[in-house]
């Protein structure tokens, strides 16, 4: 089963990025830009730092919040065009590194409404840029990114508990979904709704197994959308057919929440 108390803390963090939307949104300035700061070997005095830097800009205000984990922070800069967010990273940068040259620091940022709407899913994906990146260099998140970010994805599961869980978490994450606890219903739900995405499950009532991934891949609609498959059924046999048939992943339960988000990110861009 899925870990609840890790759902809670995503609970937690829905709530910030939602606090962060509202104050952007409510704002009169024409512009706020946003940082997202992360360094795996953080000093318990960064955040400390952080503040230093940017109290000694002039003219600069600033909101600033810890971020999902240790050593993750967010910074809000109301009035700020994109410019002049990427100018005040690389001081931060700079000034930070100047008195701990050791310190690999990564950040993600970006300017709203200029680079596009922000929402609970962008400023995630923002958050995840900034602790995923390969290297020091700051990542400018554009408008071309926040359109890739609009994705449906059809949950089919016929445990009602699994489902639910699957709702909520892909919901914080941005994306805009739909259930349904059988094949035919599936079925039914590609045909009208045009999902991008379908994460099923194989044991379903009605239609399931290889007959149904053949009957999502036989439709009548302009994309046929990704299939990953989330299930029980262990035989290689079975993981071999579904990939044979068109299946782009295929996750065994119990899951990991985290590998999961990865894997349908990867299949989504």
């Amino acid at each position: 089963m899925p870990n609840m108390a890790a759902l809670q803390t995503e609970v937690q963090q829905s709530s910030l990025y939602l606090t962060i939307e509202q104050y952007v949104k409510e704002s009169p300035q024409e512009a706020s830009g946003i940082l997202f700061i992360y360094s795996a070997n953080a000093p318990s005095y960064l955040e400390t730092q952080i503040r230093g830097v940017l109290e000694t800009q002039p003219g600069v205000s600033f909101e600033m919040w810890n971020g999902n984990e240790p050593g993750s922070y967010i910074v809000l800069l109301p009035g700020q065009q994109l410019d002049a967010v990427h100018f005040q990273g690389l001081l931060l940068k700079q000034r930070i590194q100047e008195t701990n040259g050791e310190l690999d620091l990564h950040i993600t940022l970006s300017s709203f409404p200029e680079q596009g709407e922000l929402s609970e899913q962008v400023m995630k994906q923002m958050e995840e840029s900034a602790k995923l990146s390969p290297s020091g260099d700051i990542h400018i998140f554009t408008r071309q990114e926040l359109r890739s970010l609009q994705s449906r994805i059809l949950i089919v599961e016929g445990d009602a508990t699994v489902r639910e869980f699957l709702q909520i978490r892909l919901q914080m994450q941005g994306y805009e979904t739909a259930v349904a606890d059988n094949g035919i219903s599936a079925l039914e739900l590609i045909e009208s709704w045009n999902p991008d995405l379908v994460l099923t499950e194989l044991n379903l009532y009605g239609i399931d197994g290889l007959p149904y991934i053949h009957h999502i891949q036989q439709l009548n609609v302009k994309n046929v959308p990704k299939i990953v498959v989330l299930t029980e059924q262990r035989v290689e046999q079975t993981i071999s057919l579904c990939f044979q048939n068109g299946v782009d992943d295929y996750i065994t339960k119990p899951f990991s929440p985290v590998e999961l988000d990865a894997r349908i990110r990867r299949c989504i861009h």
